[in-house]
């Protein structure tokens, strides 16, 4: 196995286009794992510890722009309020240790189903940001993933950036797992209320062979506080929508039987998180619209 390590990123993707079967490596808590356990024996490594750009982020008025090598500890420390949705996913992540070396990127790059970031970045609406020798593009994260361990990365193509838009309102995170913390998740689920353009976004975890959104509980539940006038006046949530809305979102699973879970538990279990969280956001909502109306 031979290890590249690029000075800088275009030496990297000029490394990645020499080499398009080595395997990135930046906190290596994905990759080590499986090369350790000989599930994987990759020809190049392609170190991106000495690229500075990748361990950078930048907030614009509406967007952060997440260099892939952040680790989960700067986004829990200093991005909590720009993006508190990854922010509560990044602090269920393995231990300290895990956090403090694990990246998004990397979690991106693995494209596990079960990958904690992803429930959250698909709340809060992300674009990935890949590049090559031949060029950038963005891609919407809900098409990123392709299949179970799988993404839309071409083989000479690397992760620079994450584009996650910043929260407008309340965002939450929920995972389900076998203990209490160091532990993949059985199920995971996020939702994001974004007020400034009146819509709802969810992501999905471990119950789909990709983390996918439920797009018809997000159509269901924008239309309901829509008709309902509830945007404007943060008045109670009607206790039947927030079932329908649970059950809208466990529908949208596609979930499997393994060591971990049933499929039948972790359906359920989607549609109690969503419900659970969907209350929690929406009484933060409606705090947030109580102190407005005071400062008004």
């Amino acid at each position: 196995m031979d290890f590249l390590r690029p000075a800088g990123w275009e030496e990297a993707l000029a490394a990645k286009a020499e080499h398009p079967t080595a395997v990135p490596i930046a906190g290596g808590t994905d990759v080590m794992v499986e090369i350790n356990f000989d599930h994987r024996r990759p020809e190049y490594l392609l170190d991106l510890n000495r690229v500075p750009e990748l361990a950078e982020w930048e907030v614009t008025d509406r967007t952060v722009r997440l260099g892939a090598g952040v680790p989960y500890t700067r986004v829990i420390e200093e991005l909590r309020t720009e993006l508190p949705g990854l922010a509560l996913a990044a602090r269920t992540v393995g231990s300290p240790q895990i956090r403090n070396r694990g990246t998004v990127g990397g979690n991106l790059g693995a494209a596990s189903p079960a990958g904690d970031a992803h429930p959250a970045l698909l709340a809060a609406g992300a674009e990935v940001e890949v590049a090559s020798v031949r060029g950038t593009r963005l891609i919407p994260v809900e098409e990123f993933f392709t299949g179970v361990k799988r993404n839309a990365l071409e083989p000479d193509e690397l992760i620079r950036a994450v584009h996650i838009r910043r929260a407008d309102g309340p965002q939450q995170f929920s995972k389900v797992g076998t203990r209490n913390a160091m532990v993949i998740a059985v199920c995971a689920f996020a939702i994001a209320l974004h007020p400034r353009t009146r819509t709802v976004r969810t992501g999905i975890g471990s119950a789909a062979p990709t983390p996918v959104r439920a797009r018809e509980a997000e159509e269901f539940l924008g239309a309901a506080l829509a008709e309902g006038g509830l945007w404007e006046g943060g008045a109670p949530l009607d206790p039947s929508i927030a079932r329908r809305f649970a059950e809208l979102c466990a529908g949208a699973c596609r979930p499997i039987d393994d060591v971990r879970g049933s499929a039948a538990y972790r359906r359920h279990a989607v549609g109690v998180m969503a419900r659970r969280t969907l209350g929690w956001v929406w009484e933060a909502y409606r705090e947030d619209e109580g102190r407005a109306a005071q400062c008004a």
